[in-house]
């Protein structure tokens, strides 16, 4: 017997322990995993965690908890690739700056993209594709994901800082202008993205020419690229180096607001809106490549953002006299009532502000009376929000600078409503009580009816009539609707007229 069990054990030592399958919910175990000297238990608790993480902010902190960013930081230097790779994806998730910094991990990240980048880094884009059951969709480099890492710590200064002096700032702007990886390219330009939400990172984005590589990811043939893209030039224009930059090549933007991607022509928008801000040089460009036209165009588009976006850059380009009238030559007025009347605030707002940009003279208001435009502006002055009830109010102040239209806002009700707005003191704002005393300007008598006088720098002119004192909030009647009346018992109105029989 003894000698049988001597050969049992001698055969248990020889075999190899049958596969078994881990599996838990718990958190903690999942972490305890990682430290496995198993390379499919690694596999394994990295896409465990990367699922969980990905569900909320509250799953992360619970991870950083547990102490998961030390064992994942470890393992980006593992000498199996997959392994490598898999934390890489982990870290882009939970990752936050200072924890990679203490972990020396975001150094290691760093080396990857660094001047010294050996070629046999990208030796492996088609042979290590993970076929685990990792959430993504085509796994095919690790770069990608380390861009996703660092892309979520360039927002800081240091980190920055430390990429410039690595040499990697380059590579990042190599990967961004020649990588022919869809997904390496579209990572390292949302990197320049966070980069550039920080305005000393903008400085130095500056420096190394950034928007030159930014304007030429405009041209690839990429709606995620074009779109990220133009986001990027967006956020840089906030450096004003950076702006003028850029005027030297706005066709390319201008070339995007026709795409077929409403994703890339709201975007393409937003940067031309940011691109005229405070800058005539600009809005010259725009209008040199042919801009004024599909801008008009675009205010009937579908997508609210475009339109609102497209609102603002016609109302930065409307300073300039020349570009002014050419934009109202394309009908600007009339295609400016249908976004009066949109559910969107913002572009209520947007296209409020543009009324009151392009009806400063006679023939413009003209235009948008007929149109209708009087009617969607004066509804617009009951808004709730704000700013939209601001811009409102200025238009009409714009608007009420000739008496037809003045007249027109009369019968539409405008009076009463800016004096309610007026009474409240949440609701009253600066270019409400201007536009209430431009209304006046135009109607005297209406002034004087409500008021019972007049200031001394007001003139009677011909055409004034004393329809009698009437309280504040009742509509008084226009003249033609007075002669309309029968003579009754009731004060007389009194009309003055200078001009003689024959005129």
């Amino acid at each position: 017997m003894a000698k049988k069990g001597k050969k049992e054990a001698e055969s248990y030592g020889k075999d190899s322990f049958d596969p078994l399958l881990i599996e838990s919910k718990n958190a903690a175990t999942v972490v305890l995993m990682l430290q496995s000297p198993e390379l499919d238990v690694i596999l394994k608790a990295c896409e465990a965690i990367y699922r969980y993480a990905e569900k909320g902010d509250e799953n992360k902190a619970i991870l950083a908890e547990l102490g998961a960013l030390e064992p994942i930081s470890r393992l980006i230097k593992h000498e199996d690739k997959p392994v490598r790779r898999s934390a890489v994806m982990v870290l882009g998730v939970i990752s936050t700056r200072m924890a990679l910094r203490e972990l020396e991990g975001l150094d290691y990240l760093i080396e990857m993209l660094g001047a010294n980048v050996k070629q046999h880094h990208f030796s492996f884009l088609e042979e290590d594709v993970i076929t685990s059951c990792m959430p993504s969709g085509d796994l095919s480099d690790l770069h990608v994901d380390a861009l996703l890492v660092i892309s979520n710590c360039l927002e800081d200064e240091d980190t920055m800082q430390l990429i410039q002096q690595t040499g990697a700032l380059d590579k990042l702007m190599q990967f961004a202008r020649t990588a022919t990886l869809v997904d390496v390219q579209r990572k390292a330009v949302n990197a320049i993205l966070r980069a550039a939400q920080n305005s000393k990172n903008k400085k130095i984005l500056h420096d190394h020419g950034v928007e030159k590589i930014l304007v030429g990811l405009l041209g690839p043939d990429n709606a995620d690229i074009r779109e990220t893209a133009c986001l990027a030039i967006t956020v840089m224009c906030e450096n004003e180096s950076s702006k003028v930059s850029f005027g030297k090549w706005g066709k390319p933007l201008v070339q995007l607001l026709q795409n077929d991607y409403g994703e890339v022509k709201e975007a393409a928008a937003l940067a031309l809106s940011s691109l005229t801000t405070a800058n005539m040089n600009n809005s010259i460009a725009v209008y040199k490549a042919r801009g004024i036209e599909p801008l008009v165009q675009l205010l009937a588009n579908e997508r609210e953002g475009v339109v609102a976006h497209v609102a603002a850059v016609l109302t930065n380009m409307s300073s300039q006299n020349i570009l002014r009238s050419n934009i109202q030559a394309k009908g600007v007025m009339t295609a400016l009532v249908g976004p009066l009347q949109s559910a969107s605030s913002l572009v209520q707002s947007k296209a409020a502000l543009a009324v009151s940009a392009f009806a400063c003279d006679s023939e413009a208001r003209e235009e948008f009376r007929i149109a209708g435009g009087l009617v969607a502006l004066v509804w617009l002055l009951n808004s709730n929000i704000n700013e939209v009830r601001r811009n409102a109010c200025w238009a009409v102040f714009v608007c009420a600078s000739d008496e037809p239209t003045c007249l027109e806002m009369f019968r539409l009700g405008a009076l009463e409503i800016l004096q309610e707005i007026n009474l409240s003191t949440c609701r009253k704002n600066n270019f409400s009580e201007a536009a209430l005393q431009k209304l006046f300007e135009g109607n005297l008598s209406i002034k004087y009816s409500l008021y019972g006088g007049l200031s001394s720098s007001d003139i009677i002119v011909d055409g004034f009539y004393d329809p009698g004192r009437v309280k504040p909030g009742k509509k008084v009647l226009p003249l033609e609707d007075l002669f309309k009346m029968e003579v009754n018992q009731q004060r007389p109105i009194i009309l003055v007229n200078g001009r003689t029989g024959d005129e």
